[in-house]
């Protein structure tokens, strides 16, 4: 196995995760695709926590390319004196890999607070606040309370899907970075690669 070229595969995929969240943080900007909620500060505090944007996307390119560069070198010396550059560029992965935890982590605590809360919206008082709040996250699970919230329209459901898109892309993204402190710890153990052979493989 080349330790490597499992750091390379984890961070391509992080890459194209990380895009995911700030997209998905975005269009909470914009409900039903209208500007004019976000110009009046009408928007769930937990949209403005930045979860997708910071946590699970900017903060996430960074082990991102330093997993991506890790392949780069060849493996000539795998097991070897000649390898202690490419153990110590493992083991120092870890670092970027707990990054990526922490970003991740704070990604899938906004998305879940997010969920937990509720939309803030216009209730059938014409008053705006967090109508759903008082039923302690049960409103998800009983989709007629959503007609509480009277506009923006479909604010449930736009809340809903994205905070959970949030939420498993950034379970995905804690996931793969614990892969690779494990990878990590392997690499810089075992070396590059664990075998000779394996050389012309990464």
């Amino acid at each position: 196995m080349c330790y490597g070229k499992c750091a390379r595969c984890i961070g391509q995929s992080l890459v194209w995760f990380s895009v995911l969240c700030i997209v998905a943080n975005i269009l909470l900007y914009f409900p039903n695709g209208e500007t004019k909620y976000a110009s009046e500060n009408n928007l769930s505090r937990f949209v403005l926590f930045f979860g997708g944007i910071a946590g699970g996307g900017l903060l996430m390119f960074l082990p991102a390319f330093v997993f991506i560069g890790l392949e780069e070198d060849d493996c000539c010396g795998c097991c070897g004196q000649d390898n202690c550059g490419k153990r110590c560029a493992m083991l120092s992965s870890i670092l970027a890999a707990l990054i990526g935890i922490i970003g991740s982590g704070y990604c899938v605590t906004v998305a879940s607070l997010g969920l937990a809360e509720g939309p803030w919206c216009l209730d059938s008082l014409g008053q705006w606040n967090y109508t759903l709040a008082s039923t302690e996250g049960q409103y998800l699970l009983d989709s007629t309370t959503w007609s509480q919230c009277k506009e923006p329209k479909h604010i449930v459901q736009w809340n809903v899907t994205l905070f959970f898109i949030l939420l498993a892309l950034g379970g995905i993204e804690f996931i793969l970075c614990l892969i690779q402190v494990i990878n990590g710890l392997l690499g810089g153990i075992c070396g590059y690669c664990c075998s000779r052979q394996q050389q012309y493989d990464c």
